[in-house]
């Protein structure tokens, strides 16, 4: 009986498979329940989306936690550069797709970027 608890509780580690818990849902379920951890606090509680310097200083806090050694993008400007490029290009089709879905709901209208039509 005390093996049959045991290879259960080591079903993951001995190349066996588990059907219980997180890890063991597909990525697609991990994902919708994991979001659902960020969209139950309502935004003028998410202190980083209220306070843009706050944000950043934290970021800077952080960075600053980590060697010089360790910090890829001090040590290699060609990636910090790509990586820069890569994040514009990827707020440009955010941005994009959002407009265009502003004014397929306006009937074709452009919207001005400040949530109001250009009429």
């Amino acid at each position: 009986m005390a093996s049959d608890r045991n290879q259960a509780g080591t079903a993951g580690r001995d190349g066996g498979t588990s059907n219980r818990g997180f890890a063991s849902m597909d990525e697609g379920k991990q994902r919708e329940i994991a979001s659902k951890g960020g969209q139950s606090v309502p935004d003028e509680k998410r202190s980083f989306s209220q306070d843009r310097e706050l944000a950043a200083q934290a970021g800077r806090k952080g960075g600053q936690s980590v060697p010089d050694e360790k910090r890829s993008f001090s040590q290699d400007r060609r990636l910090a550069a790509e990586a820069g490029r890569k994040g514009g290009e990827a707020r440009g089709r955010a941005r994009a797709a959002a407009n265009s879905a502003a004014r397929a709901a306006n009937g074709g209208v452009p919207d001005n970027g400040e949530g109001r039509t250009t009429n």
